[in-house]
């Protein structure tokens, strides 16, 4: 089975409708539904989605989110010591936010495609050994 682990910005873009972001996220989901597909998601970037939801919509649209993850396809991960410590490696080598690297290092651990849209995360992507679904309008080269 093809597993894929959903960073905070494309949980965003699916959320906000924002193409390509919108019908591929909602094609993982739907695939996972059907056991087609295993998605998941680090609990480090559900809870960047929700604090970037809440500073930009409020606190009932984040509230809001949580309910409606919970009833989703997505497995909600939380991460362990190796993987704190690799994401906190990973940091130290690459200009990107601590949950990005919890992103980068929980699709590394479950051998999965990381969906993004993150501009930070194709630039990682180009030194290190991770394969992206890339849901953004544009790639930084």
């Amino acid at each position: 089975m093809t597993a894929s682990v959903l960073d905070s910005w494309a949980m965003i873009g699916w959320l906000q409708g924002e193409e390509p972001a919108r019908s591929k996220v909602r094609q993982l989901l739907e695939q996972a539904s059907h056991g087609q597909m295993e998605v998941s998601m680090s609990l480090i970037n559900a809870g960047e989605a929700f604090y970037l939801i809440a500073k930009r919509h409020g606190a009932a649209p984040a509230e809001r989110f949580l309910s409606e993850l919970a009833t989703m396809p997505v497995q909600t991960l939380l991460p362990d010591r190796r993987l704190i410590l690799n994401a906190a490696r990973l940091k130290s080598r690459h200009p990107i936010s601590y949950a990005d690297a919890f992103a980068v290092e929980t699709a590394r651990e479950r051998k999965a495609v990381l969906v993004t849209g993150d501009p930070e995360l194709w630039k990682v992507s180009r030194q290190e050994p991770i394969e992206l679904l890339w849901v953004g309008t544009k790639r930084v080269h």
